[in-house]
């Protein structure tokens, strides 16, 4: 358990150069975190409650590096409330239970504790239901944190009593941002006087994650060799070796955990068996839980293979359903055998693509009017054939053209 408050009171939290990168360069104030405008822009709900110094019970749900854990601090000492927090991986209902015990000192001080669990999903119902009570009592601010869907992970009742929030992934110009206020104001690059020759290649390995791209750099400018001017040149070449140094080391905790999988997933997505196969047995070497890759294969066979392969879905499915009844080490061999389908099949993100367009449509208040012909009465159908010639799209709605199957295989 990590208490971030001491005596009630914020504290602020220095830099400490033997902390990773991406820990010395975590947002101070929502003023200072990257991307989420649709949260922390002014009149976004994040910076309301922030302003109004009040703060609901609330799960994050984003991709990993999106700023999660980040959030939960700035927007707690954004009101001044204590906050501790727990991880899913490592705590249970003992630690809850003790968690509850200072929460109650705390109210009687007048203030209410913000208790963060980091990856709420790994948390089982027991857990989950041992948190409930003092969420529904008001006795802890609740703030979680998942990279899964908490519909399928979180208690209902809990899901129930939260607002659930979702980060969307950083886009490049955010992680360069990042990474140059690293170089510009971070002692330890500083001193190392680094130059990033190639940004491509960092934010490629970045993908949207600011984590990714600040251990990357750290890496590789602590392995690289100073030029005659003392200064260190980050280029694909350093990268590649710095990361293949990193990759051998697994913390299911930690950044390497986030590291593989991304890997593991950009290597299916090039088509690159060889390569999946090698961060699977990464994975599996390290005691990751099948099931979290399972669902992973799941996301990828309906986003990267889509209508490209339909069988790839049924396949990724049934690998998921075959880890829950067999289990390890056996399980092994369904997701190597589901990981080589995968990784060689034809790609298309066409689906993918094609509901987000149509998404962006309907966010941007798109009027959808069913056409008489297409309604549920019984007068409707009698007309249908006559009135089909009009189409299908919504009364006074421009016909377009969201599925595009040759253009994004």
């Amino acid at each position: 358990m990590e208490s971030l408050f001491e005596d009630q009171q914020p504290k602020t939290l220095k830099p400490d150069i033997d902390a990773p990168l991406a820990e010395r360069m975590r947002p101070r104030s929502i003023d200072e975190v990257a991307g989420q405008q649709h949260l922390l822009a002014q009149g976004a709900p994040l910076r309301v409650f922030a302003e109004r110094g009040e703060l609901p019970s609330m799960i994050l749900w984003g991709p990993p590096g999106t700023g999660k854990t980040t959030l939960a601090w700035v927007l707690t000492n954004s009101v001044g409330s204590p906050i501790e927090r727990l991880s899913a991986v490592e705590a249970g209902v003992k630690d809850l239970r003790e968690a509850m015990v200072r929460a109650e000192r705390y109210r009687k001080m007048g203030k209410r504790l913000v208790l963060f669990i980091d990856e709420i999903h790994r948390f089982n119902k027991g857990q989950q239901d041992a948190l409930l009570h003092s969420v529904e009592r008001g006795l802890v601010t609740f703030i979680g944190a998942t990279t899964e869907n908490p519909s399928f992970e979180v208690n209902n009742a809990l899901l129930s009593r939260c607002q659930v929030y979702r980060l969307q992934p950083l886009n490049d110009g955010d992680i360069r941002g990042i990474v140059e206020r690293a170089i510009s104001t971070d002692p330890v690059v500083v001193n190392r006087r680094v130059t990033v020759d190639d940004w491509d290649a960092l934010l490629g390995i970045a993908g949207g994650d600011a984590r990714t791209a600040l251990n990357a750099l750290d890496a590789a400018s602590s392995l690289s060799t100073p030029d005659e001017n003392g200064e260190v040149h980050i280029t694909k070449d350093v990268l590649r070796a710095a990361l293949l140094r990193r990759v051998l080391a697994y913390d299911r905790a930690g950044d390497r955990h986030y590291d593989t999988i991304s890997a593991f997933i950009k290597s299916m997505r090039g088509s690159d068996p060889n390569a999946a196969l090698l961060y699977l047995a990464v994975m599996i070497e390290a005691g990751e839980d099948p099931k979290f890759i399972a669902r992973r294969m799941v996301i990828f066979a309906s986003e990267d293979i889509g209508n490209a392969d339909p069988s790839a879905l049924t396949l990724a499915v049934s690998v998921f359903q075959a880890i829950e009844r067999i289990g390890m080490p056996e399980g092994r061999i369904i997701l190597a055998q589901g990981v080589t389908y995968l990784a060689t099949a034809r790609k298309s993100r066409a689906s993918y693509t094609a509901i987000d367009a149509a998404l962006d449509v309907i966010r941007e208040g798109a009027d959808v009017n069913v056409p008489f012909h297409l309604r549920s009465t019984p007068t409707a159908d009698s007309n249908t054939a006559q009135e089909i010639k009009n189409g299908f799209f919504p009364e006074g709605f421009e016909a377009r053209t969201f599925y595009r199957p040759g253009e994004a295989d």
